[in-house]
C-alpha cells in the first residue's frame, strides 16, 4: 500500500553537531584494500573497499560514487567517511570508485544546449567508469568477498547522477550497459541530489527500475529538482522521475526537502536511518514500502558550495 506523508519534520536534535572530538573520531576509517579497477585516458581508476564489521555476511554492497559537478571532488571526503563508518558498523560493505570528470577545467558560457551537450557526455563517461567498477565487482566477487548479487549504487551530486543514469542504461538495455551480464541489475539506488539524462523527452523506462530512495531539495539551483529540457534532450531530477515512478508503479522512497537547495546532496549523515530503513525494507526484505514525504527542517547547514547556482559552478562567463 502507498504511504503518503504530506509533512515530514525531523527532530532538531537528530542534526546536532557531535563534539570535536566525536566528530575526530568518528570520521576515523581506512580502506581494508585499494585495487586498480581500470585504466582509462592515461588515468588509472581505483577503488576503495570497506569491509563491514559485524562479524556476519554483509547484508549488501554499497558503491558510492562522490560528487562534485563532473569537475572535482574525490572518493575519501569527510562527510562520506562519517557514512561508510556508519554503513560498516551496520554490516555493509562499501566501495568508493574513482571516475573519469569530463566537466573539469570547463568554463560555460550559458545554459544552452552546447552546455546541456557536453555535461550529458561528462555523465556518459562516468557512468562508463561506474559499470567499469561494477564489472570488476562481478568477476572478482569471490575473491574480493564481495556479494556481487546484491550490490546497491548510490552517490552525492554528480555520483548521484550517475547511478541514476546508470539504472536507466540498465532498464532501457542501452548499448553502454551491455558491458554488464545481462541479467544484471543492482539491488537499489541512492540518489542525493541526482537526476538523469534523455534524449526521448521524458523520463522513460522500458523495464522496472530496482527500489530507488530520492533526497533533494525543492529548490535546488545546480541539479534541477524538476527538469531542464532543449527540444527532446531532457534532463530531470526527483520531481519528473518520482511522477513516472508512481505512474507506473515502480519502488521508491522520495524525501523532497521544502526551501531547501543542493545542500540536501550532503546529508548522507543526516539521513541515515531512513537510507538503512529503506534498504532493509525494499532492498533486502523486498517489500514495496511506498514513501514520498515532504521535509522541513531547517537545521541542516548550507555548506559554501551549495549556495550559488549552475553558472557558479561552472564559471558562468558573458
Amino acid at each position: 500500500m502507498k504511504k503518503i506523508i504530506p509533512l515530514f519534520i525531523l527532530p532538531l536534535f537528530f542534526f546536532q553537531a557531535h563534539a570535536e572530538d566525536n566528530l575526530e573520531k568518528e570520521i576515523i576509517i581506512e580502506p581494508s584494500q585499494t585495487c586498480l579497477f581500470a585504466t582509462k585516458d592515461t588515468c588509472d581508476l581505483y577503488l576503495d573497499i570497506y569491509y563491514h564489521s559485524s562479524g556476519e555476511k554483509a547484508k549488501a554492497a554499497v558503491i558510492y560514487s562522490f560528487g562534485g559537478g563532473f569537475k572535482m571532488g574525490h572518493k575519501r571526503e569527510d562527510k562520506a567517511l562519517r557514512w561508510f563508518r556508519k554503513l560498516t558498523d551496520d554490516g555493509y560493505d562499501v566501495i568508493a570508485i574513482d571516475y573519469r570528470l569530463g566537466l573539469k577545467g570547463y568554463k560555460i558560457t550559458g545554459l544552452n544546449g552546447e552546455f546541456i551537450n557536453t555535461a550529458e557526455n561528462a555523465v556518459n563517461m562516468a557512468v562508463e567508469d561506474l559499470f567499469s567498477a561494477t564489472s570488476y565487482l562481478i568477476e572478482n566477487g569471490d575473491s574480493l568477498n564481495i556479494d556481487s548479487s546484491r550490490l546497491i549504487a548510490a552517490g552525492s551530486s554528480a555520483g548521484a547522477i550517475m547511478s541514476l543514469q546508470a539504472e536507466w542504461e540498465i532498464c532501457n538495455s542501452t548499448e553502454r550497459a551491455s558491458v554488464l551480464p545481462e541479467d544484471f541489475n543492482y539491488a537499489g539506488i541512492i540518489s542525493y541530489a541526482g537526476a538523469i539524462f534523455n534524449r526521448k523527452g521524458g523520463p522513460v523506462y522500458a523495464k522496472e527500475s530496482c527500489p530507488t530512495i530520492f533526497f533533494q531539495g525543492m529548490s535546488d539551483k545546480i541539479v534541477a529538482y524538476d527538469k531542464m529540457q532543449v527540444f527532446n534532450l531532457f534532463f530531470g531530477g526527483t520531481k519528473s522521475i518520482v511522477k513516472y515512478f508512481e505512474k507506473h508503479n515502480f519502488n521508491y522512497n522520495a524525501y523532497r526537502y521544502k526551501g531547501r537547495g543542493h545542500e540536501v546532496a550532503g546529508t548522507m549523515d543526516f539521513s541515515y536511518p531512513e537510507v538503512t530503513r529503506f534498504m532493509e525494507t525494499n532492498i533486502i526484505n523486498g517489500e514495496r514500502r511506498i514513501v514520498d514525504a515532504v521535509v522541513e527542517d531547517p537545521s541542516i547547514p548550507i555548506p559554501d558550495w551549495a549556495r550559488g547556482s549552475t553558472k557558479d559552478l561552472y564559471d558562468y562567463q558573458e
